[in-house]
């Protein structure tokens, strides 16, 4: 179960369509506090999660999900971040999150995720 942390209901319709059709279910929230309430219940092994929420900043709600689970990947999906943004290179070079898509994506850009993620139990992928 992945979880997608969007407060656009396209986006994460669109993320959710595109990780189901890869055999990936996912649970979403619109909201920084719905995705800390599910985080609360439930694990997730994978967090798409966008930079900017009405309700936090994306980036802090990271080190609140890391504090809560540090083996949770991290992906921020941003059409306000840039991968060369200051902000981006240094939650990647200190491990808060351990990836970043911009918006808009490309579905292979997602599948990409999924495939170098591995499911409970499984070994990692080799990237390709």
């Amino acid at each position: 179960m992945v979880l997608v942390v969007d407060d656009e209901p396209d986006m994460c319709w669109a993320l959710e369509h595109i990780l189901e059709t890869n055999g990936v279910r996912a649970k979403r929230a619109l909201t920084a506090q719905e995705a800390l309430t599910l985080l609360e219940s439930e694990q997730f092994p994978l967090v798409f999660l966008d930079a900017k929420l009405p309700d936090m900043e994306g980036l802090e709600l990271a080190r609140q999900i890391r504090e809560m689970n540090p083996s949770v990947r991290i992906v921020v999906v941003s059409g306000y971040f840039y991968k060369e943004d200051e902000a981006v290179r240094k939650a990647l070079a200190e491990g808060l999150i351990c990836g970043f898509v911009a918006k808009p994506f490309l579905h292979d850009e997602i599948r990409k995720v999924i495939e170098t993620t591995p499911r409970r139990g499984s070994p990692p992928s080799s990237p390709t």
